[in-house]
């Protein structure tokens, strides 16, 4: 008999935060649940951790890749996935107790493709939880369910954040419309994650915080971003291709055009120098023409502040 839910961890050399993660798993309400821990070559005890649960909770599954980034470990947990639905979790974060039974009462109840849920921001500094109203920007959504993508009354690509750990996908869906994690560094999930927003046929909203993502750890992605500069770039282009493939781009194209200036902006102001540097130059000297944004009116661009920043940017 197969379980209800796949929860797929991708874990890298996190042995400080991975107990706080996988109690907050084992602990779920909805106990029939898979966890499938993806051992990413880790070289601080992560690996013995996770065998140590597995050893004291028979749903707890490990698997073993070498080295190659979260992208590559979801994908492998993907594929050994039984699961009538799947989440995933970064192994940093922590959902709430009652996560999974809230996320598959929702996606029962409205026959959904695909659920989001609210999250909040632990930092680890100051020990409290801080709510982050971005996450999830409710006066885009419509006040109905189900809903899909075309009901959305703001940017398509900006009403949910594209990482997968704050929503429960059915299986069925994922496999149906082949969709995968891109196998890079950083921003290897926008692929997956907006791929699925635009193929949904029926999506739906917990309006209730679930999941906990940790903030000021040191060994933080931000770190990684500074070697992995360029993947947020191949994420957009490879959306993109998706898009044109599914034969929707032209309906998508100004909030496409308008959310890469987003994310080149953003990857732009939070890299630290000289990966900095290397980043406008490439926006100027090509990226923002392969993206689209290069010439576009200040009409064109929702946000002004973004318009006068892309401004500054190219010395204009």
């Amino acid at each position: 008999m197969n379980p209800k839910v796949s929860v797929i961890i991708p874990v890298y050399n996190v042995k400080d935060y991975l107990r706080q993660c996988l109690d907050s798993v084992c602990a779920q309400t909805l106990t029939d649940i898979e966890i499938l821990c993806v051992d990413d070559g880790s070289t601080d005890g992560s690996a013995e951790i996770i065998r140590e649960y597995a050893g004291e909770d028979s749903r707890v599954r490990v698997i073993t890749q070498e080295n190659a980034g979260a992208g590559a470990a979801r994908n492998h947990g993907l594929r050994e996935a039984r699961g009538e639905y799947l989440s995933f979790l970064d192994s940093d974060d922590f959902f709430e107790e009652n996560m999974l039974e809230e996320a598959v009462r929702c996606i029962e109840a409205y026959t959904a493709d695909f659920v989001v849920f609210e999250s909040d921001q632990y930092h680890m500094e100051k020990d409290e939880f801080v709510r982050n109203s971005w996450v999830l920007r409710r006066e885009d959504i419509p006040p109905y369910m189900p809903f899909k993508h075309r009901q959305l009354t703001g940017n398509v690509f900006k009403t949910f954040v594209g990482w997968a750990w704050d929503k429960l996908y059915r299986r069925s869906f994922v496999m149906e419309h082949d969709l995968w994690f891109q196998e890079q560094r950083t921003s290897n999930d926008l692929l997956f994650v907006f791929s699925a927003l635009v193929l949904a046929k029926r999506i739906a909203v917990v309006y209730q915080t679930l999941a906990h993502q940790r903030r000021g750890a040191s060994d933080s992605l931000s770190v990684t971003r500074e070697k992995s500069w360029f993947c947020f770039y191949d994420a957009l282009i490879a959306l993109r291709k998706r898009l044109v493939d599914e034969n929707i781009y032209w309906e998508l194209e100004q909030d496409y055009i308008n959310y890469a200036l987003h994310f080149s902006l953003w990857n732009y102001r939070t890299l630290a120098e000289p990966t900095k540097s290397r980043l406008r130059e490439k926006l100027c000297g090509e990226w923002l023409r392969e993206l689209g944004i290069e010439g576009k009116p200040r009409e064109y661009i929702y946000n002004k502040g973004e318009y006068d920043e892309y401004l500054a940017l190219i010395g204009r």
